[in-house]
């Protein structure tokens, strides 16, 4: 039984995963397989690609067409388009609700949140928020959805059942990007000119630390924080600091940076593999993305995509 077992293990077939990599200057998506650390498709898409996410099950992926000002709805299969979501203006990033049926949408010009259901494709909702929102980030328990917005230099909390803001908290200039920990006791937002990170406690959103940056060598305006990734464990964050061409390593229970990383030029999003191990940067100016080895804190290898590579979603 044992060697039967062993068998059928060795000839199943070995789950590596891809990340999906927008390209905003060829409006096309790269797919990156994992175990060969090669591009393996190409994908047309709508213009200005920007944000992207999948469906709960993976065959649905969600592009921000920024330029198109709409959401595409692709067959992660067959990279055909199905259909496009009434987005609104120019909208940035998004995030899909842990019920996996509504999406929330930046649209920067219009500086409104917009609520789409993706299965009636009709909009349920749209918010006011700030001048210029841009990240999005919902709750674990799907009960909050934070906005920022990059001139008005807040995070806005609404209430997802009412699509009411229920607080409005400042972070230092042009916030981008916003994440829940795993257990939803703490907020992250980024501050791209700012050039911090501040974290706050979702109990009463109040600060509970502001994270700089100094990366030897480079001026401090060109350390600028965007996106940023919570490692599995939950101790540890990758952020990555654009034109800088760093990402920093941050201790998530003390808030000290404790590693930076050379990576591309002008690091904006990141993603990581399905066993965590490896984590995929895009690098807009150069046009990569740089494969960062999660345990030894190192860039291993750097992967030609297309122009401006924005976005990053991992599909296992």
């Amino acid at each position: 039984m044992r060697c039967l077992l062993a068998l059928a293990l060795l000839a199943a077939p070995a789950q590596a995963g891809e990340i999906w990599v927008t390209n905003e200057r060829d409006d096309t998506i790269s797919v990156i397989d994992v175990e060969t650390l090669e591009v393996v498709r190409t994908i047309p898409t709508g213009e200005r690609p920007r944000g992207i996410t999948f469906s709960k099950d993976f065959t649905r992926v969600y592009i921000c067409a920024s330029d198109s000002d709409t959401v595409q709805v692709m067959d992660a299969e067959t990279g055909d388009i199905l259909h496009e979501l009434p987005s609104g203006e120019d909208p940035e990033q998004f995030v899909l609700h842990p019920d996996d049926r509504h999406l929330w949408i930046a649209n920067e010009d219009d500086a409104v949140t917009t609520v789409v259901d993706v299965q009636t494709r009709t909009v349920v909702a749209q918010i006011n928020v700030g001048i210029e929102p841009e990240g999005m980030a919902v709750s674990p328990d799907g009960k909050t959805v934070i906005t920022t917005s990059e001139t008005t230099n807040m995070a806005h909390w609404i209430d997802t059942e009412s699509n009411s803001i229920f607080a409005n908290t400042l972070v230092d200039s042009r916030p981008r990007h916003a994440e829940f920990t795993e257990d939803g006791t703490q907020l992250w937002v980024s501050s791209e000119i700012g050039g911090t990170v501040t974290v706050f406690s979702t109990d009463d959103q109040s600060e509970i630390a502001k994270i700089d940056f100094e990366v030897t060598g480079v001026h401090p305006d060109r350390v600028q924080p965007v996106g940023f990734e919570f490692t599995e464990d939950q101790k540890s964050v990758f952020v990555a600091l654009g034109p800088s061409n760093h990402v920093a390593v941050v201790n998530a229970e003390t808030f000290e940076v404790e590693d930076y990383i050379l990576v591309g030029r002008r690091v904006w999003h990141m993603a990581f593999s399905p066993d965590k191990t490896l984590l995929f940067t895009t690098n807009g100016v150069s046009g990569d993305v740089t494969v960062i080895d999660v345990a030894a804190r190192a860039a291993t290898k750097t992967i030609k995509v297309g122009r401006f590579p924005w976005g990053a979603a991992m599909r296992p």
